[in-house]
């Protein structure tokens, strides 16, 4: 804990944000999430609580549930929160005004030594910089799905990060029980780039008729020993998500990203992968 931020808060409450702040919470951080009220907040505490009892189950939790949990707070906004926040990571939806909005809010909040960070997937940390009047604190923490047992992050260095900073980070992360790889900020960093090129390929496989789906995540995952296969991935990540990602780059990096055909008609129909029960592959 003594390398970790006392008070940790992360913005957004979904499957990402609840996976971060069980992480800080299970490492001994004191959590604030920030989410909607109501429904929305609810149903974050609900994923935190469920994370927390499923690391427990599996011997992974120091420390009774309910202990654990009431380091957590539910706040309705960035704006409420605490000053003495030594780190806050936006883990919200893939737009760069929504990212913009919910930073600036969150710098004014917290105190001027505090660290801001975006859990972005492929967005410009730099660009996202920008919006903020304090971007030597700011860099990105990109967190994997799922945050508990995903052992990486991507320490992604703006171009006015402090380079001290980056050092911190890569303490906070090893405090996590992870490992951190640090990279330059440029389209897709280097997981999204590469995990994306694969997964497209994967879908033009698919679409031209080359293998069912189940054959070509088997031959990554046995052939190359992948934990999981390119498809299988893209319905865990979300069909939604990585098609936002790979329009991105496709403006960003080109051709080579542009997505298939086969992607969007699954997005348009409502396959989003394990979220909606069906994907490439179907989930009970």
């Amino acid at each position: 804990m003594s390398d970790l931020p006392a008070r940790v808060g992360v913005i957004g409450g979904g499957r990402m944000g609840a996976g971060i702040a069980q992480a800080f919470l299970t490492a001994g951080a004191r959590v604030d999430v920030v989410e909607a009220g109501g429904d929305a907040a609810e149903a974050a505490r609900a994923r935190v609580a469920d994370g927390l009892e499923e690391a427990a189950r599996r011997g992974k939790l120091d420390g009774d549930v309910e202990a654990v949990l009431g380091r957590l707070t539910l706040l309705d906004s960035p704006a409420d929160l605490d000053a003495g926040t030594g780190l806050v990571v936006e883990a919200v939806p893939e737009r760069a005004d929504l990212k913009a909005e919910v930073l600036r809010a969150a710098e004014s909040a917290v105190g001027p030594d505090a660290v801001l960070a975006t859990n972005t997937s492929s967005l410009s940390v730099t660009e996202l910089a920008a919006a903020l009047d304090r971007p030597a604190r700011f860099l990105g923490l990109h967190f994997f799905n799922p945050v508990p047992a995903s052992k990486l992050v991507e320490v992604v260095v703006a171009a006015g990060t402090d380079p001290g900073l980056v050092g911190t980070a890569g303490r906070w992360v090893r405090a996590l029980g992870k490992t951190e790889v640090v990279v330059t900020d440029s389209p897709g960093f280097a997981s999204s780039r590469l995990g994306v090129l694969l997964g497209l390929e994967a879908i033009r496989m698919l679409e031209e008729g080359v293998a069912d789906a189940e054959a070509i995540d088997t031959a990554m995952e046995l052939g190359y020993r992948h934990p999981m296969g390119p498809l299988r991935s893209t319905d865990l990540v979300g069909l939604d998500v990585r098609l936002a990602i790979a329009e991105y780059l496709h403006r960003t990096l080109g051709e080579r990203f542009a997505p298939p055909q086969l992607l969007r008609d699954k997005v348009a129909a409502g396959e989003l992968g394990r979220k909606s029960g069906r994907g490439f592959h179907t989930y009970d």
